[in-house]
């Protein structure tokens, strides 16, 4: 595919989602009819698409509009490229723009002083992060790190970064996490080098990584919402613990057991019913459902999605997994609430509720770990009682 073609197959991905289709199949249905389209071309539509998402108010205020071919329009113009080159009708390139279309627009320095962030949102980063908002909404529009974790059971880090190396993989230690490493060239082939293939490394995001290191020291340890499991992975390959993993959906969990035997470590998948026949834990990890905020810049899609009620319900669900959560622990057990937003009403307003609600109950550590280049935001709470 030309570049112009893949242009022209982003609007008319871009144009599905428009119309309410999830951003994934759109990308996918796209995939599958368009047998022509070789890896590369399917990374590079990809990479169109999830710009202009995470860009989505400033490239429709380049681009003076909302269709597909507007917002495309608006990311190339974004970009410092000229659109002529592209919209040309020569072979699969979109048509010449109009008249309208070149002196549509809004100027360059007022589409980029946009947040990028539903126009609701705002205020919440501006009382969750102070200062640091605008600049937090802008690393939003930007790509992601691709992080991986060395699994120490199965290699040091120096070892790993070597084997990945030697499959073409080149990274760098990531200050954020002992076990952190940073892809920076060669991220699409991570699962088929022979360090992944054989456990040595797992993808997950530095932050994610930290907050296992932040852990304490615990026999007995209970990934609560486990979903795929990758902090049940981080937790099994550190020393001294026993883990389990639960999911309120068991089908959330289907590929712990195949990553687990990769890796090497042995976690025990319990159901809600098991649970009370294996209690108390000595720690209990609540990594709940949330915005996903600091993780945005992945799904992009999922911010422009969320809503003040969606925020309300996830508040309530949040406190039910704590409460539920407790009540598992042994006496001296610590309760960990973990969770991957920026927003204070999902972390410290979360914790200041539980407490107040459990007066025996006291926070002996919190961090956050704001959003960067190196990692996504994550926030954590250490809880225990008396």
């Amino acid at each position: 595919m030309t570049p112009a073609a893949r242009i022209a197959a982003a609007i008319e991905i871009l144009d599905a989602v428009s119309q309410g289709r999830a951003a994934e199949q759109a990308l996918t249905r796209w995939a599958r009819q368009s047998r022509f389209a070789g890896s590369k071309d399917r990374a590079a539509v990809r990479d169109h698409v999830f710009d202009v998402l995470r860009l989505k108010d400033t490239v429709a205020a380049l681009g003076g509009g909302v269709s597909g071919r507007a917002l495309m329009l608006g990311l190339l113009r974004y970009n410092g490229l000229d659109p002529s080159e592209f919209f040309n009708a020569q072979g699969y390139a979109p048509d010449p723009l109009s008249d309208e279309e070149q002196s549509r627009g809004t100027d360059r320095d007022t589409a980029c002083a946009l947040w990028n962030l539903p126009e609701w949102l705002v205020p919440e980063f501006e009382r969750s992060l102070g200062a640091e908002a605008g600049a937090v909404a802008a690393a939003l529009t930007h790509r992601g790190p691709v992080s991986l974790r060395v699994n120490l059971k199965e290699a040091d880090v120096a070892t790993a970064m070597q084997n990945l190396q030697s499959d073409g993989v080149v990274t760098t230690a990531n200050p954020v996490a002992q076990t952190a490493l940073t892809v920076i060239e060669g991220a699409r082939r991570v699962r088929n080098t022979t360090a992944y293939l054989t456990g040595q490394v797992e993808l997950q995001d530095a932050a994610s990584q930290a907050v296992i290191d932040a852990l304490p020291q615990a026999l007995t340890c209970l990934d609560y919402c486990a979903g795929g499991g990758g902090k049940a992975l981080a937790m099994a390959a550190q020393p001294n613990r026993r883990v389990y993993a639960h999911d309120s959906d068991p089908a959330r969990m289907r590929d712990l057991s195949p990553r687990a035997e990769r890796a090497g470590v042995g976690i025990q998948e319990l159901s809600t019913d098991q649970l009370r026949t294996h209690m108390p834990f000595d720690l209990v990890l609540c990594d709940a459902p949330c915005s996903g905020s600091g993780a945005w810049r992945r799904s992009p899609e999922a911010k422009w999605s969320f809503t003040a009620a969606r925020l309300e319900e996830l508040q309530a669900i949040q406190q039910d997994i704590l409460q539920q959560a407790a009540v598992l622990l042994s006496e001296n057990g610590w309760l960990i609430y973990a969770t991957c937003s920026v927003l204070k009403a999902e972390n410290e307003d979360q914790v200041e509720t539980f407490l107040s609600r459990n007066p025996d109950w006291q926070c002996r550590y919190q961090r956050r770990w704001p959003l960067s280049e190196n990692c996504d935001g994550f926030y954590t709470a250490h809880l225990t009682r008396g």
